[in-house]
């Protein structure tokens, strides 16, 4: 009978533990950029991004882009307000364009879910595509 009881409790109190978040993330594609290869990049506005469980309170989300490949270079990114939308569409900021010199390119955009238009860091993500595709 006490293992019944026991396993009964301990059953009990997984069902009040809080259940874990999904985590947040986005997915984004290159959409119909100018091609470059020259390793001078346009100043383009931002791809779309589709975001999936932005975490609560967030206020704004932060982007930035970065050439694995190259990471010195900064190709910048832009800040954005969050009031539940799905996804970020372009013309919400403006940044520098892939642009590899020799090649294909990894590049990571990361986005910070945060409190604060500068600060107050709730979350992160990040999503990478080659370029060029």
């Amino acid at each position: 009978m006490k293992k019944v009881q026991l396993v009964s409790l301990a059953s009990a109190l997984l069902l009040t533990l809080p259940q874990s978040a999904a985590a947040f993330s986005f997915t984004f594609q290159w959409g119909n950029l100018k091609p470059c290869t020259s390793g001078r990049p346009n100043t383009v506005t931002n791809p779309v991004f589709s975001l999936s469980d932005v975490p609560a309170g967030t206020k704004y989300i932060r982007f930035k882009l970065k050439d694995k490949d190259a990471p010195g270079y900064n190709h910048g990114g832009g800040v954005v307000a969050f009031n539940g939308q799905s996804a970020v569409k372009p013309g919400a900021f403006k940044y520098k364009s892939p642009c590899p010199p020799n090649g294909v390119h990894t590049y990571i955009w990361t986005a910070t879910a945060q409190k604060k238009k500068n600060g107050g860091k709730i979350g992160s993500a990040s999503a990478s595509r080659k370029y060029p595709e």
